[in-house]
C-alpha cells in the first residue's frame, strides 16, 4: 500500500484490473497528498500484493470487496472518500453503505444493474472491452490494454503492472459481475444520500458517455466529463481531477457533519 504524509481526512484509491497503486502517481505527486491522508492499495494479484490463495473466491466481487473493507477497518479510516477506477469503482460502490465512507468518486466505472445485459448497456460494443476479462495476455494484448487505459501517455512501471497482474483476477471479477454477484449499483448510486461523483474522460474508448449522462442523483447534478482524457482521467488530466476530488472530499465531510447534527436532534 502507498500512503502520503498528509494528515487531513483520508482518501482511499482503488485501481482497475491489470493495474496497481502506481496508476495514482500524479495524485501522490500533488498538493492533494499533503492536504489529505492519501492511500492507494494493490488488490490481490496486482502490484506488490500476492496472488490470491483461492482465486475462485478471492477474485470475485465479494472477495475483492472484502479485502478493501478489511483495509478500511484495520486502519480505522473515518470520514473516508473512496476513489474507484474501473474495476476499483465497482468495488467502491459495493462499499457505499459502509459507515466510514462519506463520498465516492468513480472514474471509468458505470454504475450497473445486475447481469450481463445491464453491463452491455453501459459499455461500448468493441472487442477491446473483452480484454478486461481475458485471462491470458499475449505481449500484443498487454500493449493494447495499456494503450486503452493510458492513451495519453504511460510509463514502463504501468506496463510492468499489467504484465505482472494475475490474469485469473480479470476473468473471475468480470464473471462475478455478469453472474450478478454485486448489488444493483445503479440503484445504489441513484438512491444514495452520500455524494457520488462521476469524473470521466471524454475520449474513453470503453464506456458510453450517454449512459453516464442518464444517471440521476450525481454529485453536482451531472457527470463531470474531462476533455483530452481517456479511461484514466486522473492520470491524463490530474490538475482538473485533483481539484474536483478536493471539492468532493470537502462535501463528504459536510455530509458527515450534517448527518451527525440530525442524529443529535433525533436523540
Amino acid at each position: 500500500m502507498t500512503e502520503s504524509n498528509g494528515t487531513g481526512t483520508p482518501i482511499l484509491m482503488i485501481h482497475g484490473t491489470g493495474s496497481s497503486s502506481l496508476a495514482f502517481g500524479h495524485q501522490f505527486d500533488s498538493p492533494l497528498a499533503d492536504a489529505h491522508r492519501l492511500l492507494a492499495i494493490d488488490l490481490p494479484g496486482h502490484g506488490q500484493s500476492a496472488d490470491a490463495a483461492n482465486p475462485s473466491t478471492d477474485y470475485t466481487m465479494p472477495g475483492l470487496t472484502s479485502v478493501v473493507r478489511q483495509v478500511i477497518e484495520e486502519l480505522s479510516l473515518t470520514d473516508l472518500t473512496l476513489v474507484g477506477w474501473s474495476l476499483g469503482g465497482h468495488i467502491a460502490i459495493e462499499l457505499l453503505d459502509h459507515p466510514s465512507v462519506t463520498a465516492l468518486m468513480l472514474t471509468g466505472t458505470p454504475p450497473i444493474g445486475r447481469g450481463t445485459l445491464a453491463m452491455l448497456r453501459a459499455f461500448q460494443p468493441s472487442w477491446d472491452v473483452l480484454l478486461a476479462s481475458k485471462e491470458h495476455f499475449s505481449p500484443r494484448d498487454v500493449a493494447r490494454f495499456v494503450s486503452l487505459c493510458f492513451a495519453y501517455g504511460t510509463t514502463p512501471e504501468l506496463l510492468e503492472a499489467v504484465q505482472r497482474s494475475d490474469g485469473r483476477a480479470r476473468s473471475a471479477a468480470v464473471r462475478s459481475m455478469s453472474h450478478g454477484e454485486i448489488s444493483d449499483q445503479r440503484r445504489a448510486v441513484e438512491e444514495s444520500t452520500k455524494p457520488v461523483a462521476i469524473v470521466h474522460g471524454r475520449q474513453d474508448p470503453l464506456l458510453r458517455i450517454s449512459y453516464l449522462e442518464s444517471l440521476r442523483n450525481l454529485w453536482r447534478g451531472t457527470p463531470h466529463i474531462i476533455e483530452n482524457a481517456g479511461h484514466a482521467a486522473f492520470w491524463d488530466q490530474p490538475t482538473i481531477y485533483n481539484s474536483l476530488l478536493t471539492s468532493l472530499a470537502a462535501d463528504g465531510r459536510s455530509f458527515r457533519s450534517d448527518s451527525n447534527q440530525q442524529l443529535r436532534k433525533a436523540s
